[in-house]
């Protein structure tokens, strides 16, 4: 009786468990920076520096047992980079692009409500993470856009059928 008990109780859990998925969204990691004299960025789709490879190589190491199934990107270099090692983990998963525009960000909002099996990461900018993740968890969990200085924050987002859990961790060497 015990055994079947517990054959049953690890099927429920099997079940409730496979109801809900997880969304990591993370900002770009560091990005180059070239500067005119005027103070301008004067690179348009800067890549990493070496310190975002670094931390893009610290995502791979926290997600990679994570059962990540969806990455979704905006289509620049930085971001791109920034879920590169966790693709080629994944035998090339692919990268799926997404537009950060604000009239295209409700759409992709339902999309990530629509994966029902397997975690989802996506990687944003300073601007859209915090769009992202309020819309996700249906309240603002992010007060507004990030500091430009601020790349080790990852935004999980917990999905147990219909309701949604919000939690904020550091990844990665800290912010300089």
């Amino acid at each position: 009786y015990c055994v079947m008990r517990l054959f049953f109780s690890v099927l429920i859990l099997i079940v409730l468990s496979s109801c809900g998925n997880t969304i990591y969204i993370v900002r770009h990691a560091e990005k180059a920076t070239g500067t005119s004299p005027a103070g301008m960025n004067t690179i348009a789709d800067p890549p990493l520096t070496a310190e975002g490879e670094e931390r893009a190589l610290a995502l791979k190491q926290m997600l990679g047992g994570k059962n990540i199934r969806h990455i979704y990107s905006t289509n620049t270099i930085r971001t791109t980079s920034t879920a590169k090692p966790l693709k080629e983990l994944f035998l090339n998963m692919p990268i799926n692009i997404y537009s950060n525009k604000a009239d295209s960000m409700d759409l992709f909002i339902q999309q990530l409500k629509g994966i029902k099996k397997g975690n989802v990461l996506v990687v944003g900018h300073s601007n859209t993470v915090d769009d992202i993740s309020n819309k996700l968890a249906g309240s603002a969990v992010i007060p507004g856009d990030l500091n430009d200085n601020e790349y080790d924050n990852i935004f999980i987002i917990k999905r147990k059928g219909d309701k949604y859990s919000f939690k904020r961790e550091k990844y990665g060497p800290p912010s300089k």
